[in-house]
């Protein structure tokens, strides 16, 4: 039956950057589809109450905590992931940053720090856990990419390069792994109601030039990405690599 296919009883996943928004919501929904979830975040008490939702649903979670733009930060989060479920199925790489500011002005130290958070921790995610999808023969992992992926954004210099550096990896890393059956694709959501886009959505002219662009007419809501990311963490999706998929309410077909 086709609906089985999007069954993940008996799976094992990692959500980064689990403590509310896309990434909660995400975290809720492969529960929902029979995923045991570890959360990510800061500190523990960050994701308690993601935890207690899926804890709700009947699905086994812990708390997987550590700055994630700690260099030795991703591998740790991984390999007590598998000591305390025994094997990972399933990562989403959503933990992200954003600091806004001119190109001119843009400093060093703004510019390290989302591309530490927004890359180079997607990339060391997951290569640890591509080590373990590869000796097991069989993996998911979906980062979660932008519309700056494909797009120069304003004032975000550093948020677009990273974003852009998402896309670019996922299909990186789906070239090198689709043969061990390890797929390794991205969600490119759109304009989102989210902590990140609290000031776009409090400008009034900004708010409105983005909502007359968006076929849907709509800001995008968390649990728009919930079907998503269960479709490309399933056997569903099976025969797609290296894609970026777009939620975005029909901005890029604009």
């Amino acid at each position: 039956m086709i609906l089985d296919k999007f069954k993940l009883d008996g799976r094992v996943a990692l959500v980064t950057g689990a403590s509310s928004g896309l990434g909660q919501a995400m975290a809720v929904a492969l529960a929902e589809a029979g995923a045991d979830v570890a959360c990510h975040g800061r500190a523990a008490d960050a994701v308690e109450e993601t935890c207690g939702l899926i804890e709700g649903i009947g699905r086994r979670t812990v708390a997987a905590e550590g700055e994630i733009s700690d260099k030795d930060v991703p591998s740790r989060v991984i390999d007590n992931v598998v000591a305390e479920f025994g094997r990972i199925d399933i990562l989403i790489n959503n933990a992200g940053t954003i600091r806004r500011a001119p190109a001119v002005e843009y400093s060093e130290d703004e510019w390290s720090t989302v591309l530490e958070v927004n890359l180079s921790s997607v990339f060391r995610l997951s290569q640890a856990a591509g080590r373990r999808m590869i000796m097991q023969g069989s993996g998911k992992i979906v980062n979660i990419a932008s519309l700056l992926s494909f797009q120069g954004g304003i004032t975000v210099p550093a948020y677009t390069a990273s974003k852009a550096g998402v896309a670019g990896l996922t299909k990186a890393l789906a070239n090198e792994w689709a043969k061990f059956n390890v797929n390794v694709n991205a969600i490119a959501p759109g304009y989102m109601s989210t902590k990140n886009t609290a000031p776009l959505r409090a400008d009034e002219t900004r708010n409105r030039q983005i909502l007359e662009r968006i076929p849907a007419g709509r800001w995008g809501e968390s649990d728009d990405l919930a079907g998503a990311v269960v479709f490309l963490s399933s056997t569903a999706s099976d025969y797609m690599q290296g894609h970026v998929l777009v939620v975005d309410g029909g901005w890029m077909a604009r």
